[in-house]
């Protein structure tokens, strides 16, 4: 069947390859008949190894795993690799009076007294000759027949002997698959004269090769194919040839109607079977399938371990002993530490067991080998499968998306709450920890919870030369056990219980040899590999044909020469050394494609013959297996980018490849330049290799017939594998041109990996890459990346394409004409990639995000449910903040990542301070606990209960280093403690209705200064608690204190009040230093008392304090888009650390008015005004530029010419001006301040615009509610919005006025289109609704509002298409949307990132500002039609909802579509709705 095996190599194995590809399979074909020559000769033990391979396939397939090509040629009968004793002993009895034969057999066959019952076992000859076989073959047939007719065998054990090689393959692969129907697939070449498989003996009388069948193979083969027939028959497919065609005639004359059926038939076959299994796994896989993926793969590898003998049984009961004192307290965790190979993976997953016995059999246990998958080797993704399983099996609430360190608070909150529950005992076992850390830097495992609380309990391995690193986080030795070696007495102990289990013994000298071998005991790795070689001799093995090897590098290097000698040297050495070089492991398929372009291992393979085919030209599939089978023992299977990957087992192994075979630099680049080239697909598609072989005569260029390496399989699959694999070859072979063109500056990469992966992996890729090269480019895509992070959040992990292309072009393209060749290109790639998206889009034209190398360097996320407080320490570079939920993380300031997490509060942190030089810390929390924190360790120091808390927004926390007291002010008491002891020094107790709202500690005086809520300012002594003197604050009136900060230096205490006042009080007296706009709500100094920071509302204000007094550092206040409430400031003042409900977001707010170029995006000139400016609008077609300030004057700026600036005066009332509208011809100007609106004609004059009287003035009389936002038609009509909701039609020329149905939140915008059919009111709700402006009713409500940020909602403004088309909308909640005005849709959604403060329509798009100082310029894309499918929600997670007043009637209540984001490639029934319903 030669050329059948050719052709569906051709033919059929890439088409179903391409299958397999799109739904995230490898297809795998192991023939290993195809390409083997008699030179190679097959071997007494490859019949066995084709069953083997069989029943692999039958394990790891999901299609089908066996495929029988069944012509008229029943194979050879090899002869039995063992007989059992008391069966040869029949045989030889039958033999007697043929001593020939009887001698034959012993030559072939030695007893073996060793195995348990002996048995005869076959022996290998070096030079077999195929006569003596065939020889010895009949003689055992012949024995056979004797033995069953004298009853000493029964038929079953006769008929061993007659079947041939096909047969036993085809029973194991299809007899034996039980009620598995997807197994197998059967095909029969008939003869077109023969009646099929209906008369199986009908074409027996072809010729093979091999020659004619006897009589007593013609009955096998009709027997095999009349059972397959019967009991088969879905499985069988029959083709038949031409009766006078023979396969050597297929081979020199093909039959290609016949070949391309049969090809044709098997790729149905192939893919229905695939497909079906595929289905039949959808509804059983359950939801995640990675964690479940995971469990098993783990779950697997513990069974298999614990099933060898547990080297230290004693050191296994201590441990269980200690689990269960734990139990019921709190504890810190265990350490089991050794060296490589001592046995702690095995003496872990025996604990597994264990633990049930010990806690009970409800005990959840997870077992972790981070080695064992790529999921593991991760810190985020590890702790999030380990919530994952513990909340699935505790039923508990599972976390949410991870990333930005929200999975490593996520577990010690998920600690904290098992304990809580108490019902079930927590075990997490976690094997190889130091994969998570750099060498000797276990600030990697900041993780780990210092103390476990009762019922939880962690047990960790790692190396020994690491362990002692981990005794900054752990430090009790009673926590650590060491895995010693073993002891000559326990390695023989273990040995006769290892042979006991396997049936197996050895002769005394045997055993001794063993003994001497480990005189003076061993690591149980040398003890296991000599184990597994011991067990392997026979009683006839001399001594001196054996050795016994006491170290694991001698049995490596051992191993590695007997490869060389029996596989050939370059053969193993290049296998192992793509295994080795390889970043995450190779799958079997992979490394023999990657064998098969490597040609000196071709050239090796084909040196003294041909290979099989001229047209392909590949590795044979046998000689693979081959060595598998004599490396299995060393190799592990490894979860990593989807698939199931080779690895060594053993570091040793790992070590001597690489100082064996990647000795010199130029060995690993060839190898790593291979690699490259297989994961690019350079040789794929058909493209042909040249190749000069030693049997040719001349180089020849030929298909190696690899798998093809797409960047997408499909539309939904990406290729894992190439992700992974290819920028590190790339990266070690030196083609770092080719890296950066095609991988790390190529934006379909980028965004593929994003989507695949997360932001994290693709950074990683970066950071890898910046060791090696030194490319400013590089360094700013990677800062772009790390902005792009908190993305992640917004839409739960998934992140749209669309979405990626938006915020790298946004962020790079300020950076585009600086670096062209890098950045300028990815731009580009950026917009086409627009041009071509099917959905409607914008596009960005500008830079709007923060760039790389700007201001905000990083988004820390991680607390859900918010920062209370922030502190920073220049000394150690950490970013201490407190949360809600009483967790604290140190952030380590250099590289953003997590340093410590403090974990002892229960409640709310109220106040932190660091001292020491940013080695200590100290904290109180509504827990009532004040506690003191080792940095460096991060271990709790001390923690002092009782502390009253303070119920309101203030408290404070001082410490007097020198004199070593820490002081706690809340609302009813100041406390001092000893530092040392936590023993109470004083405490200061509250006068009745009059508690302290503010304190300070002057340490040079040795003062407590005290003001309380009736302005009561009292002094006290800092180390005795008594009163020094007392007085009262004048002129607060109803002002109760909010906060305070103490300047030592200056021996003043600045305070803030609840109205906005800032006094600087000292012992003399106090003094107004400022009247801010808000109440204040926190105050912070620095380090040297020369800056300090108040927060107000939504501003952040930074003072400057000198000798002369306090003066406003920044030209403006640092704005936010939600209510301050914490602040810190770096050590040397060049950093300020703000957070606030929605983010850390800072921009601008000054008099000063900057023109932009909104083609080009570039500042023109800058205007200075005299207050500040409350709002904007622009006369295009005048050139004007009209600017309401907050002194109730409107300047008019001509813009062609800025000297002559015109005036418009304030009104009677000289509010404030909350809004200013301009008719679409630009003749008419209203202006609302407060209650009253004035309509202006515009007029040009002479020497510019002419301003009269206004024409109408006329007042709301609305109480308690003022004009927010106007908008101005023709006619004199004025459209206004109030506060209160309300919105109003006048007619000026009339006086009349329209009411419009009421928002039920304040008016925040009014436009009008272009053709005044249509009017848009936005409401601080988030409602917008849109009016026919004729009818004087609305047309459509509109709602949108994202999920996260429910508690900044809004509209702030919006305007019309300059066709009125579409709507573009900026929302309070930092986000762009586009509608239909006609058919009221939503059309796209965009996130900015900070809050749009005016928006203007340009011929293709609009031209926006932000609060961030950024003018944002974009382009709307809207291809028509608009695709059934397209979910404009499916990058963000929001509401929408939208109702239509000529739908009203058919459904009054109107629909509601709860959109949230779902990527299109997640294909999963219980997805909500992901269309926006319109009624």
């Amino acid at each position: 069947m030669a050329v059948e095996r050719d052709a569906l190599m051709e033919a059929a194995y890439p088409e179903v390859q391409a299958i397999c590809q799109k739904y995230g399979l490898i297809f795998e074909v192991i023939d290993l008949r195809w390409g083997i020559h008699n030179a190679m000769g097959t071997g007494h033990a490859t019949a066995q190894l084709f069953l083997e391979e069989i029943r692999r396939c039958q394990k790891l397939s999901i299609g089908p795993s066996f495929i029988a090509l069944i012509g008229n040629h029943y194979g050879n009968c090899p002869p039995p690799l063992t007989i059992k004793e008391r069966e040869f002993e029949a045989l030889l009895s039958q033999l007697l009076v043929d001593p020939h034969t009887l001698q034959l057999l012993a030559q072939w066959y030695l007893k073996d007294e060793n195995s348990i019952p002996p048995v005869y076992v076959l022996q290998r000859s070096p030079q077999p000759r195929p006569d003596q076989e065939q020889s010895l073959v009949l003689a055992l047939q012949r024995a056979a027949w004797e033995a069953e007719k004298c009853s000493l065998i029964s038929q079953e054990q006769r008929q061993l002997y007659h079947k041939s090689e096909i047969h036993n393959e085809i029973e194991t692969g299809l007899f034996s698959s039980g009620e598995n129907e997807l197994g197998a697939v059967v095909f029969f070449k008939e003869l077109e004269e023969s009646t099929g498989i209906h008369n199986p003996l009908d074409g027996l009388e072809e010729e093979e090769a091999d020659g004619a069948l006897n009589s007593e193979d013609q009955q096998m083969l009709a027997e095999l194919k009349t059972k397959i027939a019967n009991f088969y028959p879905d499985q069988l497919k029959v083709h038949k040839v031409s009766s006078n065609m023979t396969d050597s005639g297929l081979r020199h004359k093909p039959q290609p109607k016949y070949l391309k059926e049969f090809c044709e038939q098997f790729i149905v076959a192939t893919n229905h079977q695939m497909l079906r299994s595929l289905r039949s796994q959808e509804g059983s896989l359950g939801s995640p399938h990675s964690l479940f993926q995971e469990l098993a793969h783990h779950t697997a590898l513990g069974q298999e371990q614990s099933q060898t003998f547990c080297w230290r049984q004693e050191l296994l009961d201590h441990l269980c002993q200690r689990i269960k004192q734990n139990n019921y307290q709190a504890h810190s965790p265990l350490v089991i530490h050794g060296p490589p190979g001592c046995g702690k993976t095995t003496l872990l997953c025996h604990l597994c067991k264990a633990v049930h016995a010990v806690l009970g059999q409800e005990t959840v246990v997870v077992l972790r080998l981070l080695e064992a998958s790529q999921l593991s080797s991760a810190c985020d993704n590890l702790l999030h499968n380990i919530c994952l399983q513990v909340c699935l099996a505790m039923g508990l609430p599972p976390p949410c998306a991870k990333g930005g360190g929200s999975s490593v608070l996520f577990f010690h909150s998920l600690l904290l709450s098992v304990s809580l529950q108490g019902t079930q005992p927590l075990v997490l076992i976690l094997d190889s920890v130091e994969q998570l850390c750099a060498p000797r830097d276990f600030s990697g495992v900041f993780w780990l919870p210092k103390v476990c609380p009762p019922k939880v309990h962690i047990i960790i391995s790692v190396l020994l030369e690491e362990h002692s690193a981990l005794h900054k986080v752990i430090m009790s030795p009673e926590d650590y056990f060491e895995m010693g070696p073993l002891s000559q007495e326990q390695a023989g102990e273990i040995l006769a219980k290892h042979l006991a289990s396997v049936r197996r013994t050895l002769s005394p000298p045997q055993r001794a040899l063993f003994q001497q071998s480990f005189s003076e005991g061993g690591h149980a790795l040398p003890v296991a590999l000599a184990i597994n070689e011991v067990q392997q001799w026979a009683s006839y093995t001399p001594l001196s044909a054996v050795v016994v090897f006491s170290t694991a590098s001698e049995a490596v290097h051992h191993l590695c020469g007997y490869l060389e000698q029996v596989h050939g040297s370059i053969f193993v050495g290049h296998a192992l050394g793509y295994l080795a070089c390889a970043r995450c492991g190779l799958s079997e398929a992979e490394l023999k494609d990657i064998l098969s372009l490597d040609n000196e291992v071709l050239s090796e393979v084909y040196q003294f013959h041909p290979p099989p085919s001229k047209v392909i030209l590949r590795l044979p599939p046998l000689l693979w297996a081959r060595l598998y089978h004599d490396l299995t023992q060393w190799l592990v299977e490894r979860w990593a980018d989807g698939f199931l990957l080779m690895g060594f087992l053993h570091r040793e192994f790992s070590d001597i490849v690489q100082e064996r075979y990647l000795l010199t630099p130029e060995e690993r680049i060839k190898r790593h330049l291979l690699l490259a080239d297989f994961f690019r697909g350079t040789w794929s598609w058909g493209m042909k290799k040249p190749v000069e072989l030693p049997s040719s005569s001349k180089p020849v260029s030929v298909d190696r017939k690899v798998t093809p390496q797409p960047l997408w399989f499909s539309s939904t699959l990406a290729n894992q594998r190439k992700l992974s694999e290819l920028p590190f070859h790339l990266l070690q072979a030196g083609r770092i041109e080719e890296l950066k063109r095609d991988v790390l500056g190529n934006m379909n990469w980028i965004a593929c990996k994003i989507v695949t992966t997360d932001v994290g992996s693709l950074t990683s890729d970066f950071a890898m890459c910046l060791v090696h090269i030194s490319c400013p480019e590089l360094c700013l895509l990677r800062d772009s990346l790390l902005l792009l992070e908190p993305i992640l959040d917004i839409t739960e992990g998934h992140v749209e394409v669309s979405v990626i292309y938006t915020e790298m072009l946004a962020r790079l393209h300020f950076l585009a004409p600086f670096y062209p060749n890098l950045i300028g290109s990815l731009c580009q790639q950026c917009l086409s990639w627009f041009g071509a998206w099917p959905h409607p889009v914008l596009i960005p034209l500008c830079g709007f995000l923060y760039p790389p190398g700007g201001p905000l360097q990083k988004t820390i996320t991680g607390f859900p449910k918010g920062t209370t407080v922030l502190e920073f320490s220049l000394d150690h570079r950490v970013l201490l903040a407190g949360s809600k939920d009483g967790l604290m993380v140190a952030w380590d300031m250099d590289n953003f990542t997590v340093r410590h997490i403090l974990n002892g509060h229960s409640a709310e942190i109220r106040c932190m301070r660091v001292f020491r030089k940013g080695m200590h810390a100290a904290s109180v929390a509504l827990d009532h606990t004040l506690r003191l924190w080792n940095l460096v360790s991060g271990r709790e120091e001390l923690s002092i209960h009782n502390v009253h808390a303070g119920e309101q927004n203030w408290c404070q926390l001082h410490l007097d280093e020198k004199n070593r007291i820490i002081y706690w002010a809340s609302g009813s008491e100041v406390n001092a403690w000893y530092l040392e002891t936590g023993m109470p020094a004083f405490q200061i107790p509250v006068e009745p209705l009059d508690g302290w709202l503010c304190t300070a500690v002057f340490m040079p005086r040795l003062v407590v200064v005290t003001v309380s809520e009736r302005g009561t300012l009292c002094l006290w002594d800092s180390i005795s608690g008594h009163l020094y003197s007392k007085q009262e604050l004048q002129g607060l009136g109803e002002e109760v204190p909010t906060c305070s900060v103490l300047l030592q230096k200056l021996g003043r205490m600045v305070a803030g009040f609840s109205q906005g006042s800032l006094l600087t009080i000292s012992s003399d007296g106090h003094s107004l230093l400022e009247k801010l706009p808000a109440g204040l709500r926190f105050m912070v100094l620095s380090k040297d008392e020369s800056l300090f920071v108040t927060g107000f509302g939504l501003c952040v204000r930074v003072f400057l304090a000198d000798s002369s007094g306090f003066h406003q550092l920044l030209a403006s206040d640092l704005m936010h888009n939600g209510e301050v409430n914490a602040a810190a400031i770096s050590d040397d003042n060049t950093t300020v650390f703000t957070s606030s409900h929605d983010g850390c977001i800072w921009t601008s707010k000054s008099y000063n008015i900057v023109i932009w170029d909104s083609v080009e995006g570039e500042e023109c000139d800058t205007l200075d005004v005299s207050a500040p400016v409350q709002c904007l609008e622009v006369a295009e077609q005048r050139n004007l530029l009209f600017v309401g300030l907050a002194s109730g004057t409107v300047l008019v700026f001509p813009l062609d010419s800025r000297q002559d600036v015109g005036c418009i005066p304030p009104a009677e009332n000289q509010k404030p001006i909350n809004s200013l509208a301009l008719t679409q011809n630009e003749f008419q100007l209203a202006i609302a301040c407060d209650d009253m609106v004035q309509v202006l004609n515009v007029e040009q004059g002479e020497s510019g615009p002419l301003f009269d009287q206004p024409i109408y003035t006329f007042y709301t009389q609305i109480p308690g509610a003022i004009i927010s936002s106007i908008a101005l038609l023709t006619g004199y009509r004025v459209l206004y919005g109030m506060t209160s909701g309300e919105l109003f039609l006048y007619n000026c020329s009339h006086g009349q006025v329209f009411p419009l149905e009421a928002h039920s939140s304040n008016i925040t915008c009014l436009k009008i289109s272009h053709e005044e059919k249509w009017a848009v009111s936005g409401s601080g709700d988030s409602l917008q609704c849109l009016w026919d402006v004729d009818l004087c009713c609305w047309e459509h409500e509109m709602f949108f509002q994202k999920v996260q940020d429910s508690f900044s909602q809004g509209i702030l403004c919006a305007c019309f298409s300059k066709d009125d088309r579409y709507l573009f909308t900026g929302t309070q909640d930092q986000c762009i949307t586009v509608w239909d005005v006609l058919k009221g849709t939503l059309l796209a959604v965009q996130f900015v990132h900070t809050n749009i403060t005016k928006i203007m329509p340009t011929a293709d798009g609009f031209v926006a500002t932000t609060r961030l100082g950024y003018m944002v310029r974009e382009k709307f894309r809207c291809p028509q039609p608009i695709s059934p499918h397209y979910n404009p929600l499916c990058n963000i997670k929001a509401t929408c909802r939208v109702k239509s007043r000529k739908n009203e009637g058919d459904n009054p209540e109107g629909q509601l579509g709860d959109q949230r984001n779902t990527l299109d490639r997640n294909i999963c029934t219980n997805k909500l709705s992901q269309i926006c319903k319109i009624v």
